[in-house]
């Protein structure tokens, strides 16, 4: 089934120009009468037929509006990583049901911040996009701006549950920490990993430090480990 993203959607006719249309027109060769799905990308979607199609517009109608009962909240806020690694926990995040992903530099993060953040957040929020097309979802994820770790943590939601993927936690596994319902964010450490600093002061916030088990993970898999023990641990997994 072809899915197309576009925020604000109701039901009823809308009319595409510009990128959607030639997405639409051009890149995915649809014709009048094809049907397709639509989403709003904060939870709602819509059965769509294509009503009109020239080289200047094409004219949707959505009918029968569906809304999909957001999942647990969950936040994952990943040091940043070296190459495209990020881009990986982006897409694959998105799969395994992240509502939010926060880059964030910390102490031992081979790339820092360098002002031209503006950009790459674009990028990222685009990959979010199209990963929750592929995948189903009829919520888009948020990327928020690179920021301090400490600035991301205090900008969480209130009542969010912070939890440490420490690699020297050995007595608490992440399945015993997470609570009912509650929304989470999971903090990824970068290559190097966490400074004792850092997770020290991230309890001093109310963290709790868990564990993932005994093997060591890389950055661009703890999380997404991370984010399919949640989905399992809410029956959305296995």
């Amino acid at each position: 089934m072809i899915r197309l993203h576009l925020p604000g959607a109701q039901a009823g006719s809308t009319r595409l120009e510009g990128a959607r249309l030639h997405y639409l027109a051009r890149v995915l060769r649809v014709k009048v009468g094809d049907a397709l799905e639509v989403f709003d990308g904060r939870g709602t979607s819509f059965e769509a037929q294509v009503a009109e199609l020239s080289e200047l517009h094409a004219t949707l109608t959505l009918t029968r509006p569906r809304v999909t009962p957001p999942p647990r909240a969950v936040t994952l806020l990943q040091g940043l990583p070296k190459a495209d690694k990020l881009e990986l926990v982006l897409q694959k995040g998105t799969e395994l049901g992240a509502a939010a992903f926060a880059p964030v530099a910390c102490a031992r993060s081979v790339v820092k911040l360098d002002g031209k953040e503006e950009k790459k957040q674009q990028r990222w929020q685009r990959i979010a996009e199209e990963a929750a097309r592929q995948c189903g979802r009829a919520e888009v994820p948020v990327v928020h701006h690179p920021r301090p770790l400490f600035e991301a943590v205090r900008a969480l939601p209130e009542g969010t549950r912070v939890l440490v993927l420490d690699e020297e936690e050995t007595a608490v596994p992440l399945s015993a920490a997470v609570p009912p319902d509650a929304p989470v964010a999971l903090v990824i450490g970068p290559e190097g990993g966490l400074s004792r600093a850092e997770v020290e002061g991230l309890r001093s916030l109310g963290a709790t430090s868990v564990t993932l088990g005994p093997l060591i993970l890389r950055t661009e898999t703890a999380g997404l480990a991370a984010l399919s023990v949640l989905r399992h641990l809410d029956g959305l997994l296995g």
